[in-house]
């Protein structure tokens, strides 16, 4: 039978080139009770981008109305330009027993614990070796030499973090990688808190046994 149910936040983070896009999108092809959280951004829409779909695109001035007002589970400045997790679509999603997944960094995801930590299950997804991040940077030819230096320096601050995640892989197969992580996701979905009916399916167990 169903029990309904509250729905699960999933960060998943990782060093640039360690494959979180990868499992993510691996994740969500086959989980239809799963959604990306779509952030909002003050930065201009590229014109491959849109709106509602890759960010919601807003103004400077209501970015600031939202973040006074309280609508921002997480924000961070990037490149002079802002980013952000609205509150009331996460949690009208997780109400709803559908579940959110997260790709932010660990600055984002430890703002999230702040304010929504029982909602939470957070994976860090770290490379096999440098030698195979920066071979993995290199492959997907987006980036120049110094922009790769700049990630593989950035990585080894992010890496620095990994204790404060509940889960760690290391990505040397990418199936068997997102295989764990949907092995993660369905032990969160089924832990006690989060079956909003459980308490009155058991009651209801008892009473059976008592009218025996």
């Amino acid at each position: 039978m169903s029990i309904a149910r509250r729905g699960v936040m999933l960060v998943i983070a990782s060093p640039s080139g360690a494959g979180k896009t990868s499992i993510s999108r691996a994740v969500m092809a086959t989980d239809p009770d799963i959604e990306l959280s779509v952030s909002v951004t003050t930065r201009p829409k590229r014109p491959s981008e849109v709106d509602g779909v890759h960010y919601h695109f807003i103004s400077v001035k209501e970015f600031e109305r939202m973040r006074a007002d309280g609508e921002l589970l997480e924000w961070a400045q990037v490149h002079d330009n802002l980013y952000a997790t609205p509150r009331a679509r996460v949690e009208q999603t997780l109400a709803g027993g559908r579940d959110i997944l997260f790709d932010i960094d660990y600055q984002g995801t430890l703002q999230l614990y702040e304010k929504c930590r029982p909602d939470m299950v957070t994976v860090f997804i770290l490379p096999p070796s440098i030698k195979e991040l920066r071979a993995r940077l290199e492959r997907r030819a987006e980036d120049g030499p110094d922009t790769i230096r700049r990630r593989l320096k950035n990585a080894r601050i992010e890496m620095e973090h990994w204790q404060e995640y509940d889960h760690v892989i290391i990505n040397e197969d990418l199936e068997r990688s997102v295989e764990k992580v949907r092995s993660i996701l369905s032990a969160a979905r089924s832990t006690g808190r989060r079956l909003t009916q459980m308490q009155s399916f058991v009651r209801d167990l008892q009473n059976q046994i008592d009218s025996l």
